[in-house]
């Protein structure tokens, strides 16, 4: 019996390269969550950071090489379920947030659920988003916080049931921001394969220097400030559009619906 033969415009094959980079950010998630479960807790913070990485490499790598496929996006996704959702879920859980019952593991739920959502959202709005902004919390973002914190934590001997509860806030915080209507920069602008000034090479020297300086709490108080941002830049935005329709429409007239209402919701 003959085989079925291919339809057309499907590609059996998918790219090896750029899904090594995927595969590895995978395995990276998941070594964090075996580690936590040892408690070493400091090298699962490690790991997670370094799914980041790769993470950011595939697609970078995919773009350059030419290698961009559907398969490849839609893997990605899942890797980044896995790094960024279920393992900074399950860190936060085995540090400090088991000793909290119910809370804790609720907590922890709230995150990794946000973080499906965020994903699934992001994933629907490929093609028509803004792209210089990100709308919610990047999931990398949020997983950096968290392990940012499970990190200082370790170093410092602390003992994650001390500080317990301030990590469930920080974990269920992080995840609503994900899902959240707060546009943050995706720094998709810059262009990294022009010329730049030579004063740039110099601030990117220094930058090195202040993390190596204390990398957990450098990384940590960086990506709380970025998180902050979100907040920051979506409500002067707001401020300034409301006070030009006022402007434009009279001061007794009340201006429409903001399109950037920094609600929390999908």
């Amino acid at each position: 019996m003959d085989e079925p033969k291919p339809k057309p415009g499907i590609r059996r094959g998918i790219y090896l390269l750029p899904n090594l980079f995927t595969t590895a950010a995978l395995f990276a998630g998941f070594y964090a969550v075996l580690v936590a479960m040892q408690g070493r807790f400091e090298a699962a913070a490690l790991a997670i950071f370094a799914g980041m990485v790769l993470d950011g490499l595939d697609g970078r790598v995919a773009r350059l090489t030419n290698t961009q496929s559907d398969f490849g996006a839609e893997y990605d996704s899942l890797s980044d379920m896995v790094a960024f959702g279920v393992a900074p879920a399950l860190v936060a859980y085995e540090w400090a947030l088991s000793g909290l019952g119910k809370v804790g593991w609720l907590a922890a739920f709230i995150y990794t659920t946000a973080v499906a959502l965020r994903l699934a959202r992001f994933n629907t709005q490929i093609g028509v988003e803004d792209k210089r902004y990100f709308q919610g919390l990047p999931s990398p973002s949020g997983a950096a916080i968290i392990a940012a914190g499970v990190w200082i934590g370790a170093d410092h001997g602390i003992d994650g049931s001390e500080v317990s509860w301030l990590v469930a806030f920080v974990t269920t915080l992080a995840g609503l921001l994900m899902v959240s209507n707060f546009r943050f920069h995706s720094f998709k602008e810059l262009d990294l394969r022009g010329r730049v000034p030579f004063i740039f090479a110099v601030v990117v020297m220094l930058g090195y220097a202040v993390v190596l300086l204390h990398p957990p709490v450098v990384l940590f108080a960086g990506f709380v400030g970025y998180a902050v941002s979100g907040p920051v830049v979506t409500l002067v935005r707001r401020h300034r559009r409301k006070a030009n329709r006022k402007r434009d429409s009279g001061a007794h007239q009340e201006p429409p619906q903001d399109e950037d209402d920094p609600t929390f919701g999908l």
